[in-house]
């Protein structure tokens, strides 16, 4: 399957698409809530708030719900979310890092550790397994926004540190603190971005083998169906044989 990359989360993923586009705005809305709380509601003023508003658009969510989620920011009595990481291994000894906005750390909490303890993995301590990641920034794009020549110049430009590309989309990586002006730069030259945000790219990646692969994907997909889980890392590699083999 191409674009399966092993560090990717599951919304990268092949059939990713057929997820419920509700629980994928509520992911989204989310997002842009805690931006707006954090900074300003404006997204001109706001780094984080205009990716999260970008990635909203690129989802095709429409303004009127975009509105809503900013104007939660300063509602009074709204939910008051708060980031969580979990840290954890899947089978075949994974490494597996879990990126949560809850307003219920306890909920949050049982759920990730009822979804590795069911799919063959296990929930570890804080720093587990994040020593084995480079915290960077991502920036994704559609195959359609250029060719890979085109992109890896427009993003050496814009003064990303790497680029790769395939038939599904091109992965823009920058350094942690350089992604919002990477990101600005590209927009400005690309139109808006499918996704940009901060990332766990791993230092050493696994191949997984097809007895473990299925068990993996479960607990990926487990974990990216709670609604407080944004996002979901890993240091695997499943080739396409054994992914065509999965269905």
């Amino acid at each position: 399957m191409a674009g399966h990359s092993k560090f990717k989360n599951i919304m990268h993923r092949k059939g990713a698409q057929d997820k419920k586009r509700s629980s994928m705005f509520s992911k989204l809305s989310r997002e842009i809530t805690v931006a707006a709380k954090m900074g300003m509601p404006d997204p001109d003023m706001n780094p984080r708030l205009r990716l999260a508003v970008n990635a909203a658009k690129a989802q095709s969510m429409p303004k009127d719900n975009i509105q809503r989620a900013i104007d939660k920011a300063n509602a009074a009595g709204g939910e008051n979310y708060e980031e969580v990481r979990y840290e954890g291994y899947g089978p075949a000894g994974i490494a597996i890092i879990v990126e949560a906005l809850t307003d219920n750390r306890n909920r949050t909490a049982t759920n990730v550790r009822t979804a590795f303890s069911k799919n063959g993995g296990n929930l570890g301590a804080s720093g587990a397994v994040s020593h084995g990641f480079d915290r960077v920034g991502l920036i994704t794009y559609p195959a359609s926004a250029g060719d890979a020549d085109a992109i890896f110049e427009a993003a050496l430009e814009a003064g990303a540190e790497d680029v790769s590309s395939n038939e599904d989309e091109h992965e823009i990586w920058t350094a942690m603190d350089a992604l919002h002006e990477v990101a600005k730069a590209l927009e400005a030259k690309l139109g808006a971005a499918d996704s940009a945000k901060l990332a766990w790219k791993p230092q050493i990646t696994v191949d997984v083998d097809e007895a473990n692969a299925a068990t993996l994907m479960k607990l990926v997909d487990t974990l990216e169906d709670d609604d407080d889980v944004q996002t979901v890392w890993g240091n695997y590699e499943v080739s396409d044989d054994v992914m065509e083999k999965l269905g």
